[in-house]
């Protein structure tokens, strides 16, 4: 039970709890007005009640699954943590916090060199970017007018 009293799940009882009192406020409200003759109240008198049930289903599966985990307890004769050497900085790669022991490595994008041999051509990708430009070049038809590849001579 005391993982239902830790700072977040406080937070979220409090959360809850003013939610589902707001809503419900709020239906009274609007059953109020839709009493006094205006009929558009009539639906959000009970859209507000359905919201306030929707937070206290929330609430009650957050509750399930804080009482479903396991504790966590600590460990009793831990190993002492080995520090990871900091490596020096290598070219491409940027340290996100001073000091962090890891490096992660930066995205760059390749640029095709003089000596690269061309892809293979796929017959399938080019059959697919004619029927997009298909499409485009008709904007009004539907897929199923598509007529098919049109072939070079060859």
């Amino acid at each position: 039970m005391r993982r239902l009293v830790t700072p977040p799940m406080l937070a979220k009882h409090v959360l809850a709890i003013a939610l589902i009192g707001g809503f419900l406020a709020l239906g009274w409200w609007q059953i109020s007005r839709a009493s006094a003759g205006n009929t558009l109240s009539w639906a959000y008198a009970f859209e507000w009640p359905v919201f306030a049930a929707f937070v206290g289903f929330l609430w009650y599966r957050e509750i399930r699954e804080a009482l479903s985990t396991p504790a966590v307890t600590a460990p009793e004769a831990a190993e002492p943590v080995k520090e990871v050497p900091v490596l020096p900085p290598v070219l491409g790669t940027r340290t996100p916090k001073i000091g962090s022991g890891f490096r992660r490595p930066v995205l760059v994008p390749r640029r095709a060199t003089a000596g690269a041999a061309p892809a293979a051509p796929d017959p399938e990708l080019d059959e697919y970017n004619d029927y997009l430009a298909w499409l485009n070049a008709n904007p009004g038809a539907k897929a199923s007018a598509y007529p098919g590849r049109r072939r070079g001579p060859g």
